[in-house]
């Protein structure tokens, strides 16, 4: 299973795919921004897209909008961790199209879980 990693600090980005690798996910993607990731969409065959919400150049949510408006991505499983924990920024993420989200910061084994789900 290939999963793209979308977080813009180098230190999170590091320390998010050895929490995914820890799990068994060997193939892990990185990109530091949403308009790198979209690239590596286009390039490589992905099973599941964890991305921040606050990045420069293309945001999370851009991202995810640009995922759901394309049919080739419209089934995508989406994960979107972030510091961004109000009640409202949580619906506004999952009406834009987020199967899941995860508030910073957050253990390996709630990442697990909301992989599962």
């Amino acid at each position: 299973m290939r999963v793209l990693l979308v977080e813009d600090a180098q230190g999170m980005r590091k320390l998010i795919c050895t929490m995914l690798q820890g799990m068994g996910f060997k193939d892990v993607l990185e990109a530091e921004d949403g308009s790198v990731a979209w690239q590596q969409l286009e390039k490589y065959d992905v099973d599941m897209v964890l991305t921040d919400w606050n990045m420069p150049v293309m945001d999370g949510l851009q991202l995810v909008e640009k995922i759901r408006n394309s049919p080739n991505y419209d089934e995508l499983p989406i994960i979107m961790f972030t510091a961004r924990a109000t009640k409202e920024d949580v619906l506004h993420a999952l009406q834009t199209g987020v199967d899941t989200y995860i508030t910073k910061p957050f253990t390996p084994q709630q990442l697990s879980t909301k992989i599962k789900s």
